[in-house]
């Protein structure tokens, strides 16, 4: 049989010279289909789509083409080589359509050997080379195809190849006497002279490696009586001192008494296993040393290995997280995606990642980074799942921190603040600066008392800017504006489902404030069970989520504000007195705006420039009168009330002069009593007014039915008015 080099030399010019002339002299074809079915080789050929054309009649015959078959005359059809294809041995096809589509896209030769069916069912190997067929400006004219017979050679290597497996594995004989028989092959394994006498026991086991000798001496005792066969590995040693690894099979003999079997010579084997697990117990090594859950996980998520990371943050043994199932230890919120993802990877087979929760030892959860990566063999098949999962615990609860920040900051920004910065240097301001700049320097809780207006936000800010806590958050909560049903779930957050509408897992303003200060505005307004829980914090510095049981450390600096007289609130019982001594360790109080009345000035000078720059409006001077008037009203509504008069000043101005309304502070100016008589009247007709108004309200300060809606005065101004004259509005809520 001629080789494939041989072919190519010979047949090959005689038929690409006869197909040549045949496409470009159109009447010639059949000339060039007679040519090519005298080839003794299988020929084809194609249209430069790839539509088959023609297959000559060794080809034809071979694969059982009925004798009218078109394609053995010659065809013009579209049909793709596909139907050559059909004929091919499935475990060749994919590789027969990568070769041909290169062909068609690229125009470049291609060559595979493959197996083809003939037509009585039997495979063949053959060697196939596919050439283009170009005019004489490039563009391909035919595809030309020339398959070979080697089927002839791959058996010769076949059995080359196992000839030289067979070099390797020798037979025996062995009765309750001894061995009986020994092959030639199995005398060169041990490094022995074939022909030689067949070695008695002793003599035998002298050959076996001292470390296995004893296993082999129990194996052959065992052997009359006890197995029906044996497979085992032994070490050899060979007159020349090198040691090799056998394996030995036997089976009880069909006839007569004893056993025969084989031994094959398996050291390269061992070695490469050896090395294999060499290499698995140092990988298995350093990835216990890697921070990260390390897994791997078989073709269809089977467990098969989990790294010392791993175990000990799961608290389980190999064994037992083999045995769990895939996604056993994700947060149930996270089951759902797990096992969507997981499934469009079995399908897909391609690496992806996904962020989750999974439950530690302790039955917490922490945020990982899981990435799966599939590892794939020679045929492209998934036989691997490695998974890392890196904590990212710290960057998630950063980021709820960054959002619930975000969200207090932009209720701040909803609101006008005060003003930037403190702003007065009379005595009274300044005691306060001086007890804030020293209790700034401790973790020490401040309770921040002053009137509706002075500024206790601020001063809070101040103290969180001078502290060691700057760089960590700041966030307030006006207890007064949460619905009291509302106030558990907003400071100490709450899990999925712990009540009615709580569709996720939400962190608290405590978790949003760790490593910094909460300032919880309104005090005096937390409801009793509230209280309570509040208690806990400061004394044992930990929370626990709404519907959840795990308690939570955080390290939060407290600072709190009331406008109430928490004092007369414990004696009414509305507050509870051991959380007053915890939020009284340090307090400070603010002096309202007529006890600093030297300030005016400088906080309407500063509060016409800043509402001025707003407005793009250029004051230059403040009228004197005005300022006197400023300065001689009491301001109820304190540094507050005065940015509202102000602000609106500035927007109604017209010149570079600052003034005021005169009216707009005449119905609130208070005349100086003349006698004292005259303050109690006052008092008395106030008070009556006063109280008259919270009985028809029900004890109700704010809203369009509170009593400051029906005095028409705002609501600050009325409870400055009520804590003054010491009224108890809750003596008028109903019972």
């Amino acid at each position: 049989m001629p080789s494939t080099a041989d072919c190519q030399g010979v047949v090959g010019p005689v038929y690409l010279t006869v197909m040549a002339d045949a496409v470009r002299i159109g009447p010639l074809e059949a000339h060039l289909q007679a040519a090519l079915n005298q080839v003794p080789v299988c020929t084809w050929y194609a249209s430069p789509s790839g539509g088959l054309t023609f297959v000559n009649r060794r080809y034809a015959d071979y694969l059982g083409l009925p004798s009218d078959d078109p394609l053995r005359f010659g065809v013009d059809t579209d049909a793709a080589c596909d139907f050559l294809l059909a004929f091919l041995h499935p475990d060749d096809m994919d590789e027969a359509r990568r070769v041909w589509s290169h062909c068609l896209q690229t125009g470049c030769t291609g060559e595979m050997g493959f197996r083809a069916r003939s037509a009585d069912g039997a495979y063949r190997w053959f060697l196939s080379r596919t050439e283009p067929l170009r005019a004489d400006d490039g563009r391909v004219l035919r595809w030309v195809g020339v398959t070979l017979d080697i089927d002839d050679r791959k058996r010769a290597e076949f059995y080359l190849a196992e000839a030289q497996r067979l070099a390797h594995t020798g037979s025996w004989a062995f009765t309750a006497a001894g061995f009986t028989h020994w092959s030639p092959e199995l005398y060169a394994i041990h490094g022995l002279v074939p022909g030689s006498n067949v070695p008695t026991l002793p003599e035998y086991l002298g050959l076996v490696h001292p470390d296995d000798r004893e296993f082999i001496e129990q194996a052959i005792r065992r052997l009359p009586v006890e197995q029906p066969g044996y497979d085992f590995t032994k070490r050899i040693v060979r007159p020349d001192g090198t040691v090799r690894h056998i394996r030995c099979v036997g089976v009880r003999a069909k006839e007569g008494e004893g056993f025969v079997g084989t031994v094959i010579d398996v050291t390269e084997q061992e070695h490469l296993t050896a090395a294999l697990r060499k290499r698995e117990i140092e990988l298995r090594q350093i990835l216990d040393l890697v921070p990260q859950l390390i897994a791997v996980f078989g073709p269809n998520r089977e467990r098969l290995y989990a790294n010392r990371t791993a175990l000990s943050y799961f608290g389980s043994t190999l064994e037992e997280f083999l045995r769990r199932s895939p996604g056993s230890e994700a947060h149930p919120d996270d089951a759902e995606r797990v096992r969507a993802a997981g499934e469009r990877a079995l399908a897909s087979g391609s690496a992806y990642e996904l962020e989750i929760r999974l439950r530690s030892a302790d039955g917490g959860y922490r945020w990982f980074l899981v990435r799966y990566n599939p590892v794939r063999d020679d045929q492209g098949q998934v036989t691997r799942w490695y998974v890392a999962c890196t904590d990212i615990d710290d960057r998630k609860r950063a980021e709820e921190r960054m959002r619930n920040e975000t969200i207090a900051l932009r209720e701040d920004l909803d609101r006008t603040s005060m003003f930037e910065d403190i702003v007065g240097s009379s005595p009274a301001l300044q005691g306060v600066l001086a007890q804030a700049t020293k209790v700034a320097q401790t973790d020490a809780t401040v309770l921040i008392l002053g009137e509706t207006g002075t500024g206790k936000e601020l001063l809070a800010r101040a103290i969180h800017k001078r502290s060691r806590r700057a760089g960590g958050a700041f966030i307030r909560v006006n207890l007064g504006a949460i619905p009291p049903s509302l106030i558990a779930s907003e400071l100490f957050g709450h899990e999925k489902g712990a009540f009615t509408g709580a569709l996720q897992r939400r962190l608290g303003r405590f978790e949003s404030a760790d490593g910094g200060t909460i300032f919880l505005d309104e005090i005096g307004e937390l409801p009793p069970e509230a209280q309570v829980a509040l208690l806990r914090v400061l004394q044992e510095r930990e929370i626990e989520r709404v519907g959840s049981s795990q308690p939570i450390p955080v390290d939060v600096r407290v600072l709190a504000a009331t406008n109430r007289d928490l004092d007369a609130a414990v004696e009414r019982g509305t507050f509870r007195e051991d959380l007053l001594y915890r939020l009284n360790v340090f307090p400070i109080r603010l002096p309202p705006l007529r006890e600093r009345a030297e300030d005016i000035p400088i906080l309407v000078e500063y509060l016409v420039n800043r509402f001025a720059r707003q407005t793009g409006k250029r004051i230059r001077t403040i009228a004197k009168p005005t300022l006197q008037r400023l300065q001689a009203y009491d301001w109820p509504g304190n540094v507050r009330e005065l940015q509202n008069v102000i602000e609106r000043a500035v927007v109604l101005s017209e010149g570079e002069t600052f003034a005021i309304d005169e009216s707009w502070l005449a119905n609130k100016k208070q005349a100086k009593p003349s006698s004292v008589g005259a303050v109690t009247t006052l008092a008395a007709g106030e008070r009556a007014l006063i109280e008259a108004a919270l009985a028809e309200s029900q004890g109700r300060v704010s809203g369009p039915r509170g009593a400051a809606a029906k005095l028409g005065i705002p609501r600050q101004t009325l409870e400055w008015k009520i804590r003054s004259l010491n009224i108890d509005k809750l003596a008028f809520r109903k019972r």
